[in-house]
């Protein structure tokens, strides 16, 4: 008999695909009853890895964890963004955190998605 156990080497990240800008008339506020056109799954060896290519799945024109060139929000619709969840929120997210305009706590307080 064969015996071992597995090592975890590696972690998974599955993020819902919005993409409501193909639809015409279509509000792209989401919310708890909201279905996704889809998903996408990014697979590393650590979670920052993982969400980098899950990510450059949901849209081939950003590098990864960055905000989009054509969401590009000032800093008041930034907050209204982020307030209010929608299809470009976690761009909104990666840019408040790449611009450094943003705390982790400031984003926590505004998004309610957990700090870590």
């Amino acid at each position: 008999m064969l015996s071992f156990e597995p090592s975890l080497d590696y972690v998974v990240t599955k993020v819902p695909r919005w993409d409501l800008s193909k639809f015409e008339g279509v509000s792209t506020n989401i919310g708890t009853a909201m279905k996704s056109v889809g998903e996408v799954m990014g697979i590393g060896r650590t979670w920052e890895e993982s969400m980098q290519k899950a990510m450059r799945m949901v849209d081939p024109s950003v590098a990864g964890f960055e905000p989009r060139r054509q969401d590009r929000f000032a800093t008041a619709a930034l907050d209204e963004v982020l307030k209010n969840p929608t299809d470009r929120r976690v761009f909104a997210i990666a840019q408040g955190l790449y611009d450094q305009t943003r705390s982790v706590k400031d984003l926590h307080n505004l998004t309610n998605v957990d700090n870590w």
